[in-house]
């Protein structure tokens, strides 16, 4: 999901278990500061990172590039439909085309109002002639998935604007069990790069391809990107954060997408 140029990582010859046991953290707990907040909630590590109000649904498209503008249309009618039902209580965080890493796939993203929200939403839409709007979309689309997420508790994501530019959208396939402990190296590298450049949202993954996290940023053009970006190495935290995301994950993608017309966030 959300594939690019894939780079499998090196394993750190220091693992993880060595790394936090030295900085008095523990697999299932992750950094001091989560295990402190685990002896609370050790049951639910979800509670200790997440911002609980909402669920965010990554719809991936992949389509035929014949029927690109085809699709285009359909999409804009079925994601335009549900956000304009006052019933349906779901928002449209944003509309992508992917222009580098997977092309001709095209990302959504959908923000209902927590698991009772999406269950609700879901079961009015299948009920509805929205559904009829989708079934139009799907002669164009060779492959379809879909993601539940939900937001990292130290950055919800951005309410709609129109700055212009490109999207990256960064995710990571993480090892089993880190998630906390990423979640603490990333909160540090967050305020770090949010000196330079604000992210548009952090996610991980719940329902669908489990231990992944997600991030998107905004840039005006590639140029700009790549300033901030060695900038961003000036930054105390940043390379610690690096170093960390090199241990933790074993899969990096990077996408670029270019909003759609319709899309809240351009």
């Amino acid at each position: 999901m959300f594939s690019v140029a894939r780079s499998t990582l090196r394993v750190s010859q220091t693992s993880p278990a060595r790394s936090l046991a030295a900085s008095g953290g523990s697999i299932l707990h992750g950094s001091p500061e989560a295990k402190a907040a685990g002896e609370v909630e050790t049951q639910q590590h979800t509670r200790l990172v997440a911002r609980g109000k909402y669920v965010h649904a990554f719809e991936v498209h992949k389509v035929i590039p014949s029927k690109i503008d085809d699709y285009k249309k359909a999409a804009e009618t079925y994601y335009t439909g549900l956000v304009s039902d006052s019933q349906l209580h779901v928002k449209l965080t944003g509309s992508w085309e992917t222009v580098v890493g997977e092309t001709d796939q095209f990302v959504h993203i959908l923000e209902f109002e927590n698991y009772g929200g999406y269950d609700r939403t879901t079961q009015l839409i299948r009920q509805s002639e929205h559904y009829k709007a989708y079934q139009a979309l799907l002669p164009f689309v060779t492959s379809r998935t879909n993601q539940l997420n939900q937001e990292f508790a130290f950055f919800p994501t951005a309410p709609p604007h129109a700055q212009g530019g490109i999207f990256e959208l960064r995710t990571y396939q993480l090892k089993p069990g880190v998630l906390l402990e990423w979640e603490h190296a990333w909160r540090v590298g967050i305020e770090a790069r949010r000196k330079l450049v604000e992210p548009v949202g952090a996610w991980f993954s719940h329902v669908g391809r489990l231990h992944q996290v997600h991030h998107m940023w905004q840039y005006p053009n590639f140029e700009k990107r790549k300033e901030i970006r060695d900038l961003a190495w000036s930054k105390e935290g940043w390379s610690t954060t690096v170093s960390k995301t090199a241990e933790l994950a074993t899969v990096m993608d990077a996408s670029i997408l270019l909003p759609l017309s319709y899309s809240p966030l351009k």
